[in-house]
């Protein structure tokens, strides 16, 4: 951008010289009330420029921002109750605006980074990245359009507030239900954990079970034939190697009781690894802070493994958020920090957008099936 150099002015000014120095004032006054031209702020290349230069303090707050902007996704709400959009918001979390769609999806691209540019122009944001191909732009944009997300049937899945949904059998010593009187899956969870509790074999806090099961419920609906793109299956969406090391047979891969009970073992297992690197980072927060942010990191190592999550703790790079939120612990919420050690992460270890939202979106759905009244007064929603 020029600079506006302005003249120093005399030390006994004339009337005539007073006159054209307020005239001068008011054209700059107008010049900077006027936007910046789009064209003079050259686009950044990669978006991710713009995520490691943005401090960390910038956190504060990010994770709310963030789950206003999912849940109008996730429960088309809002902005989002017109399905043909996309939203754009920043690396606070705070929502820009909305375009409505093109006609196709290299116009909607278009329309974005166009939105964008213009977000520039009027002094929204302080930089863009425009999108290309499979590249993602800044300031980033979600669809509305989510037609794999049903959070009513999900969660009537989850309830069984319907008669197809419920559930009954038996699996390694443990029985939910019956033909004549089936249960829930909220129930089957209960019984899987209570079970293995009482075994001694499960130590991880009772805490994770919320967003766990809101986990389900992003992940697969609650549906027992779900399948992902990277093989993942069942209502757990449990991956061939994970059913291996739990000695699940084939004929029994799709079983819920099974698959409940296999990904609470992982569960159990990336607990016994993550706990120490944790403590060793957040020993000193107050309790209700560090066990919210402890169940939120452990539900987030059951998406990326234990072991990416151990090195935002650890790592001497990528630890360095964790580091700096561990001694600003103050200023943060639990979610913030959360939030903040993925963002701040992002294109490292293959950590992305999806891993941002991931636990948020886990809560967003603990959110809803508790607010239903078949979960009225259940325990685990008062977590």
């Amino acid at each position: 951008m020029m600079r506006i150099r302005y003249p120093q002015r005399p030390l006994l000014p004339s009337r005539a010289t007073r006159l054209m120095t307020l005239l001068a004032c008011g054209v700059c006054l107008l010049l900077l009330a006027l936007p910046a031209s789009a064209d003079n702020r050259e686009a950044r290349e990669d978006w991710l420029d713009i995520v490691r230069q943005t401090p960390y303090w910038a956190s504060q707050g990010v994770a709310a921002n963030l789950a206003t902007v999912r849940r109008w996704v996730l429960l088309g709400d809002s902005f989002c109750s017109e399905p043909q959009r996309h939203l754009l918001f920043d690396h606070r979390g705070q929502f820009l605006t909305y375009i409505n769609n093109g006609d196709n999806s290299e116009a909607t691209v278009e329309r974005l980074n166009e939105t964008r540019q213009q977000l520039v122009a009027n002094d929204r944001v302080s930089d863009w990245s425009p999108a290309r191909d499979s590249r993602r732009g800044y300031p980033f944009a979600l669809a509305c359009n989510q037609p794999f997300a049903d959070m009513g049937k999900a969660i009537a899945r989850m309830t069984s507030t319907e008669a197809d949904y419920g559930v009954w059998g038996t699996w390694d010593g443990i029985s939910v239900g019956s033909e004549e009187s089936p249960a829930s899956l909220v129930a089957l969870f209960r019984a899987v954990y209570e079970h293995r509790r009482d075994q001694g074999r499960f130590s991880f806090p009772a805490s994770v079970m919320p967003t766990f099961m809101g986990k389900t419920i992003i992940e697969s609906g609650g549906q027992k034939d779900a399948l992902s793109r990277q093989a993942a299956r069942g209502i757990m969406q449990l991956r061939p190697n994970v059913l291996d090391d739990c000695e699940i047979p084939e004929a029994f891969r799709l079983h819920r009781i099974a698959q409940v009970d296999c990904a609470l073992r992982l569960v159990e297992q990336n607990h016994r690894n993550l706990e120490e690197p944790f403590m060793a980072v957040f020993s000193d927060l107050p309790e209700d802070k560090r066990e919210q942010l402890y169940a939120d990191l452990l539900t987030q190592a059951y998406q990326i493994g234990v072991g990416r999550v151990t090195q935002l703790l650890q790592d001497e790079e990528l630890g360095k958020a964790a580091r700096y939120f561990a001694e600003q612990a103050g200023r943060f919420s639990a979610q913030d920090i959360q939030v903040g050690m993925i963002y701040h992460n992002m294109g490292r270890r293959d950590l992305g957008l999806r891993t941002l939202y991931y636990v948020t979106d886990a809560r967003i759905a603990q959110g809803a099936l508790c607010g239903s009244p078949a979960m009225t007064d259940d325990p685990w929603c008062d977590e």
